[in-house]
């Protein structure tokens, strides 16, 4: 299997390295430099058979994940793309504009992959943020908003760049820090990456084989 591997930085680019024959992209921070980034790895050194979106990410409240856990993304959602009314919020599908062949702002994860990668970590919505969320209600907002049990910048991008050309893909995250009021955030930097480190020196063990 030729796999891509999309990452925000340097340091999580070198925690994916063990997979054999993949290609590891640094894209930058956020969603138009993941897209991009994926683009133009698609266009240039493809074809890839699936892709990667990895990273570190921060845990949301009420998930109960520790830093150095891994999520696997049973589906990566855009939290900001919608419309906020006073009757709630209202994302693009329902007001007829529709992101992509997905429902709603969630890009799901390719089945096939899921299943591949299964025990690797704990499976669960991981919402893309365009601002980390350094308060309590800024998380809360992106639980009652997504379901999602993480919160990273880049995932959904990747995926639905991917998606455009026909790649499948997943996004893997290692807990890096708790999200909520930045001055009782708990933050573990090192820890994080040595997860992520681990789970794609197994990840490539079962990819490599497919």
């Amino acid at each position: 299997m030729r796999l891509l591997v999309v990452t925000a930085v340097g340091r999580e680019a070198d925690a994916c390295r063990s997979v054999p024959g993949a290609k590891v992209v640094t894209s930058g921070v956020g969603r138009t430099n993941a897209a991009i980034a994926t683009t133009r790895a698609i266009l240039e050194d493809g074809p890839f058979d699936a892709l990667v979106s990895a990273g570190v990410a921060g845990s949301l409240p009420g998930s109960d994940l520790s830093i150095g856990d891994i999520v696997i993304a049973s589906s990566s959602i855009y939290f900001e793309e919608g419309l906020l009314a006073p009757d709630g919020f209202h994302d693009l599908t329902s007001m007829g504009f529709p992101l992509g062949d997905f429902e709603g702002n969630a890009v799901p994860g390719n089945p096939g992959l899921l299943e591949q990668v299964g025990p690797l970590g704990r499976h669960g919505p991981i919402a893309t943020v365009g601002t980390c969320s350094g308060t309590d209600s800024a998380a809360e907002a992106v639980v009652g908003r997504t379901g999602a049990i993480a919160e990273a910048m880049e995932g959904a991008a990747v995926l639905h760049a991917g998606s455009a050309f026909g790649v499948p893909g997943l996004e893997v995250r290692a807990i890096s820090n708790s999200t909520g009021d930045r001055d009782r955030q708990q933050w573990d930097l090192a820890l994080g990456v040595r997860a992520l480190e681990n789970v794609f020196s197994r990840l490539g063990q079962i990819l490599g084989s497919a």
